[in-house]
């Protein structure tokens, strides 16, 4: 399915789902260089992970990539909300708060029954969406941890 090429506008950024857009040199940079959970990811598992997923670029005014994030979905049961950054240089001013608000707020994902992430370091943005701790009871997992170096 479509995502429709979603947009949100604020204060000379834009937040935008048209995969054409991506400036996937600058993602697959920061993810497999910069970031804790995919450090030394394959160029083909990205591009796999891409392709699959709806996912939501953050530009400047002038068009430039400054955030990501990405949603691996069926548009009807679950959401997993996963490599969501935002440049270290425009941390702190809540563009990370309003890319999250504009996840959460697509149209396509209202009425999720299930909403999943993983985080080292930023519970406490995640919790003001709703998240929270997992059903240790109920959920499990599989994990294979360097997958993503193997690529496809």
């Amino acid at each position: 399915m479509a995502d429709d090429h979603y947009e949100a506008r604020r204060d000379g950024f834009t937040i935008s789902t048209d995969k054409a857009r991506l400036d996937r040199d600058a993602v697959y940079r920061y993810l497999s260089g910069e970031s804790y959970w995919s450090s030394g990811m394959s160029r083909g598992f990205f591009e796999r992970a891409i392709a699959g997923a709806l996912c939501f670029g953050l530009y400047d005014a002038a068009g430039v990539q400054q955030g990501f994030a990405r949603i691996a979905t069926d548009y009807a049961t679950l959401a997993w909300l996963s490599d969501v950054y935002v440049e270290p240089a425009l941390r702190g001013r809540g563009l990370g708060n309003w890319l999250i608000e504009t996840v959460m707020a697509h149209p396509r994902l209202q009425g999720l029954r299930r909403w999943m992430l993983s985080t080292r370091d930023a519970h406490a943005l995640y919790e003001r969406y709703g998240f929270g701790p997992v059903d240790a009871e109920t959920l499990m997992t599989r994990l294979d941890s360097e997958a993503h170096k193997r690529g496809p």
